[in-house]
């Protein structure tokens, strides 16, 4: 096998110092570091990155810039090396190419604006029937490890399975939702009932 060119990054000697480390025969270093850069490259893909050629490329050149510090030292599989330093490398990059979340812009609701959703909402609740008026201001009365115990009680009083208690109330908060949305459209008679 041929020697594979030299990597963009290094110069001669430590291109040379890089070769020289993984193997003494330039031919089986040369093997070796084709398979190094294409596991280095297939870790990358598997981690979701689009640059993955580009990482490798980096992993190497850091190895072969340190080479000069370790390389009398190093005891140890020269892979696991690599691997170590493309940890690092692709941690790098998840923060350079992390693009700040975007929020939305808030709503400009006016206190006008909620003053009438409120009394639409007031409106749509006294269309509805008793018992189910009760549920829905039960079901969503409080929060947190409260609001779950207060479900479970809520169910039981109405001899009722929790998922069935939920599904009664989704459905009448969804009508809620239709009337408030037609109310504030200027059509809550046709949801009156």
């Amino acid at each position: 096998m041929n020697i594979p060119p030299l990597s963009s990054g290094l110069d001669q000697e430590r291109w040379d110092r890089l070769l020289k480390w993984l193997d003494a025969d330039t031919n089986r270093a040369g093997e070796k570091y084709e398979w190094i850069r294409t596991r280095l490259i297939k870790i990358f893909v598997s981690r979701g990155s689009s640059t993955s050629d580009e990482l490798a490329d980096v992993t190497i050149d850091r190895v072969a810039t340190r080479l000069a510090e370790i390389q009398d030292g190093y005891v140890g599989e020269r892979l696991s090396y690599f691997y170590g330093v493309a940890k690092n490398v692709y941690r790098e990059s998840l923060r350079k190419d992390k693009v700040p979340a975007i929020k939305p812009p808030p709503t400009a609701s006016s206190d006008e604006d909620k003053e009438r959703e409120f009394a639409c909402l007031e409106t749509c609740m006294a269309t509805l029937q008793a018992e189910d008026r009760n549920l829905v201001i039960e079901y969503y009365r409080y929060e947190k490890r409260t609001k779950i115990d207060h479900r479970k009680s809520l169910a039981e009083q109405m001899g009722l399975g929790m998922n069935a208690l939920r599904i009664r109330a989704c459905r009448i908060r969804s009508e809620l939702q239709k009337c408030v949305g037609a109310c504030l459209a200027g059509t809550a008679a046709e949801f009156a009932k």
